[in-house]
């Protein structure tokens, strides 16, 4: 594993640092647009006073932390994407891949950074009763002490296992400033949270217990956009049925479904879904350096 100068420096020094996963880039962003939110999503993270850590496989080594160059070769074609599974054979075969969320979280805690942003974590998919279909996700968070702030799980999963799962492997879940679990797009799903947390210092302080007790599972800190931001529920809906209408339609399964959904309701959406991704996002980073520093602090 490479840790690139800054973000060792930084790491040692015990400065706030921000874990940025790198398949947003890869496979969830159309190019060029892609590149152009990758550089914004660390941008916004030094304005917030933290460092930028943008993980991904990189011919062969585990890479935490990018220069321009390895963020532009991730931006462009041919790029795997690596969850847990893929990560050694990536790096075996001198492989370059774009880490999941599951990939990026196990990278991040080899490097001993605590707070990661994404968008939204995978989960349960419809039907996962007979088809057995689950993201690494769940099964990452559980086992490796990350923090993960996230718009909850995309909202073309089924929200509600997705919820089970979660608690049935143990991995903590509290609202940011709100009771209700966010449903990615949306502000709000009908799912109920038992924990709620106001500031980054609280969110802290849970770390720091996590981290006395050693505790094997991270942290999951939903945080919903502001409903003046999120997509037209009615539209929303209406989407994303047609889109998983269309994936059961073509025989889309396994790892390909999310791509797939995503990308079609782009399509569907003549971009609004993009447009409300890249805003969800870019809160979840500024909510993440804050707690990155609330937790440096200490």
């Amino acid at each position: 594993m490479h840790i690139a100068p800054e973000v060792r420096a930084a790491r040692d020094a015990g400065t706030p640092i921000v874990a940025l996963e790198s398949t947003i880039i890869s496979h969830g962003l159309p190019r060029p647009r892609n590149l152009e939110a990758a550089r914004e999503f660390e941008q916004i993270v030094r304005d917030a006073g933290a460092v930028p850590a943008t993980i991904a496989i990189v011919d062969g080594v585990a890479r935490v932390g990018l220069d321009a160059d390895a963020l532009a070769r991730i931006a462009g074609e041919g790029v795997a994407k690596a969850s847990v599974r893929d990560i050694p054979i990536l790096c075996a075969r001198g492989g370059t891949g774009a880490t999941t969320v599951a990939g990026t979280v196990a990278i991040a805690a080899r490097a001993g950074i605590r707070v990661f942003a994404t968008g939204g974590l995978g989960g349960v998919h419809h039907g996962a009763s007979t088809s057995f279909d689950e993201s690494a996700d769940i099964a990452a968070l559980s086992s490796h002490p990350v923090a993960v702030v996230c718009a909850g799980v995309k909202s073309v999963l089924d929200v509600g296992a997705t919820l089970e799962r979660m608690e049935t492997l143990s991995v903590p879940v509290v609202g940011w400033r709100t009771g209700r679990f966010p449903m990615f797009w949306l502000s709000s799903s009908e799912h109920d949270l038992d924990w709620r947390v106001e500031s980054a210092d609280e969110v802290a302080a849970i770390l720091r217990e996590q981290d006395a007790a050693r505790a094997g599972a991270g942290l999951v800190v939903a945080n919903p956009l502001p409903e003046d931001l999120q997509w037209d529920p009615a539209e929303h809906d209406a989407v994303v049925a047609q889109a998983r209408a269309e994936a059961e339609r073509d025989g889309i399964h396994g790892k390909a479904v999310t791509p797939y959904l995503l990308g079609r309701i782009v399509e569907l959406s003549s971009g609004r879904s993009l447009e409300v991704n890249l805003d969800l996002v870019r809160s979840n980073i500024r909510v993440a350096a804050a707690i990155a520093t609330a937790y440096a602090a200490a």
